[in-house]
């Protein structure tokens, strides 16, 4: 069940917010969802959408999971492999 949605507008308003602004706001919450079981599916352009997503998934990991640069990478491979990091990129 859907108990939280977070919006990221980047034209409706004079402070542009992407994707990757909300996902290092709510870094703590988001490495929690992810510890017990959540899935993430990333979709759209891959440059510079995609890589910014990464980036700051990727500094998530390592502020909120106490993961040195190579475990962060290591654990986005982790989800991949256990299709847990799904992205639908063009």
């Amino acid at each position: 069940a859907l108990s939280k949605l977070s919006l990221a507008f980047s034209r409706d308003q004079q402070e542009k917010k992407y994707v990757q602004h909300r996902i290092l706001e709510q870094g703590e919450e988001l490495f929690e969802w992810i510890t017990r079981g959540a899935s993430l599916y990333v979709c759209g352009t891959r440059d510079p959408n995609s890589i910014d997503i990464e980036n700051a998934l990727l500094k998530v990991f390592e502020d909120h999971g106490n993961l040195t640069t190579e475990g962060s990478k290591n654990f986005l491979i982790q989800l991949e492999n256990e299709n847990r990091y799904v992205k639908d990129v063009y």
